[in-house]
């Protein structure tokens, strides 16, 4: 591995699972804090990040809301770029995050993961703006994450894949494994990709999407993580039995 310059890392999976710090983590967060500038990211689309930052913080993680950049972030940075507004099909609480642009005109589709929201007529919903010209936005495109009862739930990525076959367009993803998700990151923290490293769960949005953008990975053997990953052609840099492990 070459010069490290800063990290970024997941949340969910990386760093805690349910409501329960992995072990080990909150002294992992602490010492690459001490060593590098860092910024947390997350395809979460159920909360917004300042509300990720009081969880964490809630469960003893020294992790303030300017640290986190979430996939609601940077969609909502996208559609103020483009003035336009969205029909959303997010949490309740997600949908607050673009309260301000519900004067602008709908050009959009915002999926992520809606939970109870998904149904029937919301798609059907979100299929007439798509017919009639809107575009297609996966806040994030997951397979699946690890729920609070330690099982994998499916998450948006599979409705994003409905609403694409009906509409026959593909979705444009802004969260992780964007290129531009990824590059927005290293901007932040003012380092060129080659020069930051990215820690996460999933072998595809963290590792794969990191690796095409030009960073160096770290795999965690934590959250949604499968030996089966190991086997998919995706080659990391360095795995790790968790977060806990890294800098020692």
């Amino acid at each position: 591995m070459s010069e490290i310059k800063a990290i970024l890392c997941d949340i969910g999976g990386v760093l805690y699972v349910g409501d329960t710090p992995i072990e080990g983590a909150i002294e992992a967060v602490a010492r690459i804090k001490e060593r590098y500038p860092v910024r947390f990211l997350t395809n979460t689309t159920q909360t917004r990040g300042d509300q990720l930052a009081v969880l964490l913080q809630n469960m003893g993680f020294a992790i303030e809301p300017h640290e986190i950049i979430t996939a609601l972030d940077v969609t909502e940075r996208y559609l103020k770029e483009h003035d336009a507004n969205a029909y959303f099909l997010l949490t309740d609480e997600a949908k607050k995050q673009f309260k301000d642009l519900t004067c602008k005109d709908i050009k959009y589709v915002v999926v992520g993961d809606a939970q109870e929201n998904f149904s029937y007529e919301s798609l059907n919903t979100a299929f007439r703006h798509l017919h009639s010209g809107a575009t297609l936005i996966a806040a994030a495109k997951n397979r699946y994450f690890k729920d609070a009862d330690g099982e994998l739930s499916m998450d948006a990525g599979g409705f994003v894949q409905a609403l694409e076959y009906v509409s026959q367009t593909e979705a444009k993803i802004i969260g992780k494994p964007s290129i531009e998700f990824y590059h927005l990151a290293c901007e932040m923290l003012t380092c060129k990709p080659h020069e930051c490293i990215m820690i996460g769960d999933d072998i595809e949005s963290d590792i794969g999407g990191a690796q095409t953008a030009g960073l160096q990975t770290v795999l965690v053997k934590t959250g949604k993580f499968r030996p089966q990953d190991l086997q998919t052609g995706i080659v990391t840099d360095i795995v790790l039995d968790s977060i806990a492990d890294f800098l020692l």
